[in-house]
């Protein structure tokens, strides 16, 4: 029985990364940057529709790079910034 395929998203302050594992090996990795606007001293700001747009070209990415692994994903993992604030409404 073959390993499960996981794609895994890290939305980090510079960039999206993205990886698909096929157990343990690496089967893709991609990267997609991420820009901070600093609109004022100590302020530091991100568009979260960015996140979404930086996300889906990282996967486009391992689309691309990952052949058909994609098709056999059986698990997501996602992680994302540290000591963010999102603000709705």
């Amino acid at each position: 029985m073959s390993a499960p395929v996981t794609l895994g998203i890290d939305l980090g302050t510079s960039g999206v990364k993205a990886v698909v594992l096929d157990g343990d090996r690496v089967r893709a990795q991609a990267t997609a940057p991420l820009a901070v606007a600093r609109p004022r001293p100590g302020w530091s700001e991100q568009d979260p529709a960015d996140w979404w747009r930086a996300a889906d070209a990282a996967v486009q990415i391992l689309r691309a790079d990952a052949g058909t692994a994609l098709r056999d994903v059986r698990a997501i993992g996602l992680s994302g910034q540290m000591h963010g604030a999102t603000l709705l409404g």
